[in-house]
């Protein structure tokens, strides 16, 4: 099994997700295996690896996701601000306000850009229109797209481009005021510009919220996080601040990956 990493001091603000002995299997097939790990709170954590090694799985476990996939299930510890996640009193509904997703392919509502953002504070408690605008407003300026979009808030969201409807995704979701988000492979779809966007968002909303991104691309993870796991075959193979784990890693698989001679 994979003992928790230790997280320099002066690095964190605190562990705000930690994993121990975790596990999930998609029936008989265990696609992530034994990890522990401590994601700390504030910072940007980047999960890199191959195709098909437990990357994505993993992030989607933490706000349950994985729930809604027939024949998953979950064996060990999964702790967000120490209370299991997986524990029978946790309302999974709930946890997902507080830990935000952002996916790979952009996946607005067939509705306004209104309401879209305002999609998550209607469901989750009742607001007077003028908190409602104001909530909408502040997401959209916090995913940068406000001033793009201001002029036409009652328009569709399918008219926006892919990087737009990436940045109103991000919206949508920290309109509900999470304390995590998680990005899997946020920018895979988008063009070198957009892309530049939503990196620039991650850096920005860093601190305010804790952020684990899953990416293929290793420049990426070099450019925008604070620490850095390298994931094979559904193994947490090493987990260190990035600068070390690019420059000095301490495991020849990570080593064999990140310059190339593999995935």
């Amino acid at each position: 099994m994979n003992e928790p990493t230790t997280i320099p001091q002066s690095a964190a603000g605190g562990t705000h997700i930690e994993a121990e002995g975790f596990s999930v299997f998609y029936r008989a097939h265990e696609a992530v295996r034994q990890v522990g790990i401590r994601v700390a709170r504030g910072l940007v954590t980047a999960i890199i690896g191959p195709s098909g090694c437990g990357k994505s799985t993993f992030l989607r476990a933490i706000n349950r996701m994985n729930d809604l996939i027939p024949g998953c299930r979950i064996a060990g510890a999964l702790r967000f601000d120490g209370e299991d996640v997986y524990g029978d009193k946790v309302d999974a509904s709930e946890l997902r306000r507080r830990i935000g997703m952002v996916f790979q392919k952009p996946n607005p509502f067939p509705k306004s850009i209104y309401d879209n953002v305002a999609y998550g504070p209607r469901l989750h408690g009742r607001l007077a229109k003028g908190d409602l605008d104001d909530i909408v407003e502040s997401s959209l300026r916090d995913a940068a797209l406000w001033d793009e979009v201001k002029d036409r808030l009652d328009k569709n969201a399918l008219g926006l481009s892919g990087g737009q409807a990436q940045r109103l995704c991000l919206a949508r979701a920290l309109a509900v005021k999470p304390e995590v988000l998680l990005m899997d492979e946020p920018t895979s779809a988008l063009d070198p510009k957009a892309t530049a966007r939503i990196e620039e968002l991650a850096l920005q909303l860093k601190g305010r919220y804790t952020i684990a991104i899953v990416t293929h691309n290793m420049q990426q993870a070099a450019r925008i996080s604070d620490m850095t796991a390298f994931f094979y075959e559904g193994e947490l193979v090493e987990f260190a601040d990035t600068k070390t784990l690019f420059t000095r890693p301490s495991q020849a698989r990570t080593e064999d990956y990140i310059t190339g001679r593999f995935g």
